[in-house]
């Protein structure tokens, strides 16, 4: 039970809600009265008794159970319940450490209870969508399994061969492909992956996809039967969902949002203002109009002046200089129309009236403006949108409507990048199996930094919940990329690429990341809350203690010693 009010009455908490029992006050069931309010909070009751309707004007509208009480006859406790580290309610603040160590009592509370069944509700539905309305099989893959190239890093785990390990995937990636070859045209998993990615704040190194794979389909035929299957499996408390969802170009994405997943919730679109100030005698803008790839762009906030102070501004300046090491210059629209910034000097009457047009400023608007190479100009000020709507928020602005979900396809994205170690080599956008888009595959061969992929994301509310591409079913091709253009080993792929001479039918795919869009859905600061036991932003389980020591003997079999550095063999001799 949860709680126990002036001996009166307590109250029953089950995985369906909370029920009110009074606690009979007379001589004959005085044993009842004593075992019920001498129960430690938490403890495990049987009660058994007559439900019956309150009395009038003691209902309570919150409860689903507010109308009816339970009158106690008998009670049992079947396990009481000893001082609890923290108190089970949602609104007591604990520590996420705490939490974490004593996950099963978490598991009580009220916002996981109900997080985790709409998660199985929602996997649910979307397992009848595949299954039974579209023909797709349920194919568990290997969790064992060999090195990847490229990509996240993977954990290894230690075969009883010397010097030979296995690898934990970090998706089905090659086994879906694999499939289709196989002639099972239409897979889908709810797949566990794995990447040790280190300590970062909302990632877990084992995480949930919904992996789906299709013959002969096209991206619109994946992009299509992603919405019919959201749509379907939506919670209808969460409100219904609009389909098609628009779809974005990845060059608009990151010249209008400064990002691979814009938030289109709110405007504070990035503005190109390189025409407007290109007659200026400005040092800094001609410096970078010289470039290449050099631009001028501006974000504008709406109200600035009224919602943020100095300090705010200043923050997001360092922001940009720490981050992007990019210079942003501030322009403020006055109450009487005129502008206020360190450029207005060098600015003619004509600039100054074009800029307040391009920018569409207001009066008390503040304009961010940056200089400089197109992706860091748009990367920088992409952040700082982001930055100030949080701020504006804070301030009290209604910016984006928390109940609003704003699906996004983003497409055509470059097949390859190059490397950030050396810009002379590249790398897969993606990973290598992705497939040029039709228009560029001569381009592969000749210029491949200028193919696009067939790729697309999947991005909600400014989030990735999903990606996927069509493949290369063609080995030759698959070849060529991975030797020719990525410097690869290919005989780390020798059996996909095998597989793929046997007649592999045109195919592609998707894995939609289950965690964060249920995270969205239920609008939870954190994967963690929906999922049930989540290990530490630092990759650990707090409750079991694990990752753990093993004795040198436990290794052996495996042909391997533990090297030790310095500190550590000091404090375990202490």
């Amino acid at each position: 039970f949860s709680l126990i009010r002036q001996g009166l009455f307590l109250v029953l908490r089950d995985f369906q809600g909370l029920t009110q029992v009074i606690i009979p006050q007379d001589e004959a069931h005085s044993h009842v009265k004593e075992l019920l309010s001498n129960a430690p909070v938490e403890s495990v009751v049987r009660v058994t008794g007559t439900v019956s309707p309150r009395p009038l004007g003691q209902e309570n509208p919150k409860m689903p159970t507010g109308d009816i009480e339970v009158k106690a006859e008998t009670a049992e406790i079947l396990n009481s319940c000893k001082k609890l580290p923290f108190e089970i309610k949602d609104f007591i603040k604990k520590s996420e450490a705490l939490r974490m160590q004593y996950r099963y009592l978490d598991l009580r509370s009220c916002r996981l209870q109900s997080n985790l069944r709409l998660r199985s509700r929602v996997v649910m539905r979307m397992r009848e969508y595949l299954c039974n309305l579209h023909g797709f099989v349920d194919v568990e893959t290997p969790t064992l399994f060999k090195r990847t190239p490229g990509g996240a890093k993977e954990f290894l785990v230690p075969s009883r061969e010397a010097g030979k390990f296995y690898s934990l995937p970090q998706s089905p990636q090659q086994f879906k492909q694999l499939l289709m070859v196989g002639g099972l045209d239409r897979y889908f998993q709810v797949a566990r992956c794995y990447r040790d990615e280190g300590a970062r704040p909302d990632r877990q190194p084992e995480f949930t996809q919904i992996d789906i794979e299709m013959s002969f389909v096209d991206q619109a035929g994946i992009q299509r039967l992603v919405e019919g299957l959201l749509q379907h499996s939506w919670p209808e408390e969460r409100g219904s969902i609009m389909t098609p969802f628009p779809s974005m170009a990845y060059e608009e994405a990151l010249a209008e949002y400064g990002t691979d997943k814009p938030d289109t919730r709110f405007g504070m679109k990035i503005v190109d203002i390189s025409d407007v100030l290109r007659g200026s005698n400005i040092h800094f803008v001609q410096n970078a109009l010289s470039y290449p790839h050099g631009s001028i762009r501006a974000i504008c906030i709406p109200q600035g002046v009224r919602y943020l102070t100095n300090k705010d501004l200043e923050s997001l300046k360092e922001s940009a200089k720490s981050q992007f090491n990019q210079e942003i210059m501030e322009i403020t629209r006055r109450p009487d129309g005129s502008l206020k910034s360190l450029l207005t000097k060098f600015l003619g009457e004509k600039e100054k009236s074009e800029l307040i047009q391009a920018l569409n400023m207001e009066e008390g608007d503040v304009v961010l403006l940056a200089a400089g190479e197109h992706k860091q100009v748009c990367s920088a000020l992409g952040a700082l949108r982001l930055l100030s709507a949080n701020l504006l928020e804070a301030a009290g602005l209604a910016l984006r409507d928390p109940t609003a979900f704003h699906f996004l396809w983003v497409v055509d994205f470059p097949l390859f990048l190059p490397k950030a170690e050396n810009p002379n080599e590249l790398e897969s956008a993606h990973h290598p199996f992705t497939a040029p888009h039709p228009s560029d595959t001569s381009l592969l061969y000749s210029d491949p930094t200028k193919v696009r992929s067939q790729h697309y994301d999947l991005v909600l509310n400014g989030n990735e919940v999903g990606g996927g591409s069509i493949r290369i079913h063609s080995a030759e091709q698959q070849r060529f990329v991975l030797e020719k253009v990525l410097k690869e080993d290919s005989e780390v792929l020798s059996h996909l690429i095998e597989a793929l001479e046997f007649g592999a039918p045109p195919h592609g795919g998707i894995a939609l990341g289950l965690d964060r869009l249920i995270s969205l859905i239920v609008d939870a600061p954190s994967i963690r809350d929906v999922i049930a036991f989540p290990k530490s932003f630092r990759g650990r389980d707090l409750m079991g203690n694990a990752p753990d020591y093993v004795t040198p003997e436990e290794l052996e079999p495996y042909h391997i010693q533990v090297s030790w550095p310095l500190e550590e063999k000091e404090a375990k001799k202490n």
